[in-house]
């Protein structure tokens, strides 16, 4: 068993040695993506090191931008002083502070990208909007628990902006804001949205708790949600409340960005969660339930991933590597979670819900790379795994704990209800381990054992063994017993269904994976090439861009048409690529039609699925 950590996050209750560390950050040129910041750190005359935040929790990997830090000064008594960067921590800064020193003041810019990959380092600022991640505007001292450190911080938002956050708030003064004083761990994970088109939703009107939606978008109507969608997001809130039976926050803060010019994500925060996505998610129906699963999957993260957290995830700095074998908890039961609370509130309807789970399903079935590498191990190797490329990636596996994660966990669901002839079920491990007590932030790091034990104080079984031949063996299928024993089979069609429509015109590609062994590009440019597919087979290769089907100029329409009109016919279909400067027909031996993934209903067994995802709340 782990011993209880009580980090975080109130900050009134520390005891610090020393004043405060002064953080201005002035986001007034935030449109023009710089973002400018000065600190007045406390400190004694001697050699001194200052750390850039490397490893930033959520992101599991060393992804702190600190290639766009930028106009570093520093100065002591009025004079500027020379500073040197570690010559193997990139991060570190180290400094000679002066003889009759005692602050240090720091003048740095942070540089936003334009380019609308990665996670919080891609791009974050728009005209109208903009998210001040506080690690990315400044440093602190080298040596010193994150909890130990206190700051006190100012924001400057620009003219006319408004602005949503978790942070405690001391006192507005135009577009000045102070924050109330803050340990470096709750300023870190409270980061700020502001823009000039912001609605603020109260999601649990009376309760406490308080519960806020703050969306800022690129324009006001993208702000216009349904009363149907407003109610969804309030029964979101109490879904939760019956599953976890406790909250561990002072309020909770979504932060919804909508824009089609910022990187798009969703990144876990105890007390908001910082949520990106296109700018009609709220207000186009199809963009809606393609975005659907953003919210709820984040703020699962509030209990599991923040308030328990791995042990090797639980990291007293930002310097400190994290360890992401537990993954498959952290964001697997996560993704779990977060996709059956969906159609609990009604985000999603339960045959929605069932394609995504299929879909899920034959795209594991569907990645050779099972035969070479465990679920584990893709946690382990997260911090690469999160920027690997998309071809070959069936065959290199990628951040599968998300997806794998989820079968696993319906399996695990399942297994209780059927063992416990109904009476207990997953929900019942949540409030065990999850729940207790509602109260102030606080983490409670665990270890793989500490799941076993709990798991077995809801229904006695060989959880141990359970969990590590899904995790820790190399199977060449995916944990597929809570779809079959929850009464559901996996089969495929011909029709395309609603959700992976919505995914193909959302993401902009033309999927084929289940027929061809295609993914493509919407101009026709391979992503990937599934392994033994009949693509595979007849030699092609990701990167190459598709010109023509059986002679005719390649669209969409087309090679559907070409699938269709092939379908129990002996001849191959022609498909000639350009891959470079080198142009190549292959004959591609399919016959099948078109062929989609969705959940068929087995009699022969209880509908365990239908009852799981069914509201709870009262």
């Amino acid at each position: 068993m782990v011993r209880s950590l009580s980090i975080l996050l109130v900050t009134i209750s520390f005891a610090f040695a020393q004043k405060p560390i002064g953080l201005t950050v002035d986001a007034s040129d935030a449109a023009q993506r710089i973002i400018h910041a000065s600190l007045k750190i406390p400190v004694s005359p001697g050699p001194f090191t200052l750390e850039y935040p490397k490893w930033i929790p959520g992101e599991h990997g060393p992804t702190g931008p600190v290639a766009d830090l930028a106009s570093l000064r520093i100065s002591a008594a009025g004079k500027t002083l020379a500073w040197r960067r570690d010559d193997v921590d990139m991060f570190a800064i180290h400094v000679d502070v002066p003889a009759g020193a005692n602050e240090l003041e720091v003048s740095l810019d942070y540089l936003s990208p334009a380019e609308t990959t990665g996670f919080t380092s891609g791009a974050s600022a728009t005209t109208e909007l903009a998210v001040v991640s506080w690690n990315q505007v400044l440093l602190y001292p080298q040596g010193q628990p994150s909890n130990s450190l206190q700051y006190r911080a100012r924001l400057i938002v620009p003219s006319g902006w408004s602005f949503g956050t978790a942070l405690p708030i001391e006192r507005e003064s135009g577009n000045t804001v102070d924050f109330a004083p803050a340990s470096l761990t709750t300023l870190i994970d409270s980061p700020v949205l502001s823009g000039r088109h912001l609605r603020t939703i109260e999601l649990s009107p009376g309760a406490m708790p308080a519960h806020y939606l703050h969306l800022a978008a690129d324009s006001d109507a993208a702000l216009n949600l349904s009363p149907e969608t407003i109610a969804e997001y309030k029964q979101l809130v109490s879904e939760t409340g019956a599953l976890f039976g406790a909250r561990h926050y002072r309020s909770y803060h979504f932060l919804v960005t909508l824009s089609d010019h910022v990187a798009h994500f969703g990144l876990e925060h105890h007390e908001s969660s910082d949520d990106r996505t296109n700018e009609a998610a709220m207000t186009d129906e199809d963009a809606r339930r393609f975005a659907s699963g953003l919210l709820p999957h984040e703020f699962v993260h509030s209990w599991n991933g923040k308030y328990r957290r791995p042990a090797g995830l639980a990291t007293p700095d930002y310097e400190q590597p994290m360890k992401g074998r537990l993954l498959w908890i952290y964001e697997g039961l996560t993704e779990y979670l977060g996709t059956i609370l969906t159609p609990r509130s009604g985000l999603l309807n339960a045959e929605e819900y069932r394609e995504g789970l299929a879909e899920t399903a034959a795209n594991l079935l569907d990645t050779p790379g099972r035969d070479w590498r465990p679920l584990e191990d893709t946690a382990v190797a997260a911090q690469v795994l999160y920027g690997s490329r998309d071809d070959w990636e069936n065959v290199r596996r990628t951040v599968d704990f998300y997806p794998e994660g989820e079968l696993l966990w319906l399996d695990a669901d399942v297994m209780i209800r059927k063992l416990s002839q109904g009476k207990k079920s997953l929900d019942d491990f949540c409030k065990v381990f999850h729940g207790g007590k509602s109260g102030l932030p606080e983490v409670k790091p665990y270890e793989l054992s500490d799941v076993v034990t709990a798991l077995n104080s809801v229904q006695p079984y060989d959880w141990e063994s359970f969990l590590r031949t899904r995790v820790d063996t190399i199977r060449t299928q995916p944990p597929m017993g809570g779809i079959v024993e929850g009464g559901w089979k996996l089969s495929y069609l011909e029709a395309i269904p609603s959700m992976l429509r919505i995914e193909e015109e959302e993401r902009h590609w033309v999927i084929l994976r289940y027929s061809l062994g295609l993914e493509l590009n919407e101009d026709g440019v391979i992503r990937d090439v599934i392994r033994q597919s009949p693509a595979d087979k007849a030699g092609m290769a990701p990167g190459a861009k598709l010109l023509a089907v059986n002679g005719r100029q390649y669209t969409a329409k087309v090679i559907h048409a070409a699938i269709q009109s092939g379908k129990g016919k002996t001849e191959p279909m022609e498909l000639l690529v350009k891959d470079g400067e080198i142009y190549k027909t292959f004959r591609v031996d399919y016959h099948g039609g078109d062929r989609y993934p969705y959940l068929e209903r087995d009699e022969s067994k209880p509908d365990v699925l239908s009852e799981i995802i069914r509201p709870h709340a009262r």
